[in-house]
């Protein structure tokens, strides 16, 4: 969620290098090569310090067993590393630490940070590796009596911790046929999975690699090997609820209300809006948000539309401070995040996807308020994960590959992922053609916003 690199990210833009295709058309400031130069134009003193620039992950890895050598994972998503430079490397017989050779020099050059280059690039990565590639001799004695644990334990390759999340739900589905062990090449390409928490990742993937304006990606073998990775998100999904919930007037008690009956104020609020249908004779739950519509880029929009300075707008909005008014601020919100969830779906489809069912995981997956909505207004069944902390499932799944217990991502991936519950739309065909209007309204926002802009652009020309 930093965005203080919104300045560099756009000067970056500006240069049209060919490294941007594979990122959207666009750099996020949330992405790695922004931030750095930021870094290096505010904090001289520490950027001519510093031996290694790393993402946390590959941190992690490297004080486990003392290797330098990067995931394709958190390089190709985060750094504009090229990961298709290994295509022809993946099937040899055991995977390797290969020389990192996806590096664009000229790019670097070109937006201000020709001395990470330096060095056979030393301070970002010479070496990478596939996710799940055992690192090295596997954990060193002095990080083994760190966390009690024994020396040369393998150390998988890590993935980002969204990533490991897709890793540990894409293949939870119900099982059907004799081949259910089998991996699916095909039935893959269906499916997203919502890693939902305090922001929300969108993946997909797809055999042929798809240009998609405004998403991140195509990532070569980002999060399953061979397969190119989609990554759509929002940049504040958990947080902007947290945060329309805690200002409000009402929170306090609700607050106190949850922790006195040992339940989230999520489960307080879903019960007042069950009420509210009731009392107000209201034809179904969601209808509550009929007169207040919400656009969640708070904090901007990652994907589809990549504006970073996208600001939140609330429409329909009283002097009514009760508890009642909270939860139908909180219904809208939800509503909104699903209709953003929406907008990437038919964004990717429109590009080549074939999106047809949901793999939601994270907090907020636990939140069937949240789920079901987001079923109703994108149309897709949703699964749910029968482990519900995906992203530990994932990374246990790297270390299963990297112990040889499995020889393939895909194999551990069809082995461990399980389905849990399935939630599917409402079938009230009164509720879909609710969300389509309201989803007009929803994208009439942003447009609405951008005139604004434009407007006051002038005035102040």
């Amino acid at each position: 969620m930093d965005h203080r690199a919104v300045e560099q990210a756009e000067r970056i833009n500006s240069s049209n290098s060919p490294v941007l295709q594979y990122c959207g058309g666009s750099l996020s400031p949330e992405m790695q090569p922004p931030k750095l130069l930021w870094v290096k134009e505010n904090l001289p003193d520490t950027w001519s310090m510093v031996f290694r620039w790393m993402d946390l992950s590959d941190w992690l890895s490297y004080r486990a067993t003392d290797e330098d050598t990067r995931s394709l994972c958190t390089i190709v998503c985060k750094w504009n590393y090229l990961g298709h430079a290994h295509m022809s490397q993946y099937n040899e017989k055991d995977s390797r630490n290969m020389e990192a050779c996806g590096w664009d020099d000229d790019f670097w050059e070109e937006i201000g940070l020709r001395d990470l280059v330096d060095g056979h690039h030393a301070k970002i990565g010479r070496s990478v590796a596939f996710p799940g590639h055992p690192l090295g001799s596997g954990l060193t004695p002095e990080a083994a009596k760190e966390m009690g644990l024994v020396a040369g334990i393998p150390v998988g390759i890590s993935l980002i911790d969204a990533h490991a999340g897709g890793v540990g739900v894409m293949e939870s589905i119900p099982v059907q046929g004799s081949n259910s062990k089998e991996f699916d090449k095909e039935t893959i390409l269906h499916r997203m999975a919502l890693v939902c928490g305090t922001s929300t990742c969108h993946m997909a993937v797809s055999r042929d690699k798809l240009f998609i304006p405004g998403v991140w990606g195509p990532f070569w073998s980002a999060m399953v090997p061979e397969y190119w990775l989609t990554e759509g998100g929002q940049s504040a999904t958990g947080a902007l609820l947290d945060h329309l919930i805690q200002n409000h007037v009402a929170s306090p008690h609700l607050s106190n209300c949850a922790a006195s009956q040992n339940v989230s104020v999520f489960d307080i609020l879903n019960k007042l809006l069950e009420s509210l249908m009731v009392d107000l004779k209201s034809p179904f739950l969601a209808a509550l948000t009929e007169d207040i519509h919400i656009l969640p880029d708070f904090h901007g929009n990652r994907s589809p539309i990549s504006d970073p300075k996208a600001k939140g707008v609330i429409h329909g909005l009283t002097l009514d401070t009760s508890e009642q008014e909270l939860a139908v601020l909180y219904l809208a919100t939800v509503q909104a995040i699903a209709y953003g969830t929406r907008h990437i779906v038919e964004h990717c489809n429109s590009h080549g996807h074939k999106i047809s069912t949901l793999l939601a995981s994270g907090g907020l997956s636990k939140n069937s308020l949240f789920i079901q909505e987001h079923a109703d207004i994108t149309g897709c069944p949703i699964i749910l994960p029968r482990e519900r902390e995906s992203v530990l499932l994932g990374a246990a799944i790297l270390g299963a590959v990297a112990a040889r217990k499995y020889s393939t991502l895909q194999e551990a991936m069809k082995a461990l992922n399980a389905a849990g519950q399935v939630i599917y739309p409402s079938t009230n065909p009164k509720v879909k053609v609710y969300h389509d209007a309201k989803y007009r309204i929803f994208r009439e926002l942003y447009e609405q916003q951008l005139s604004h802009r434009s407007i006051m652009a002038q005035a102040l020309s």
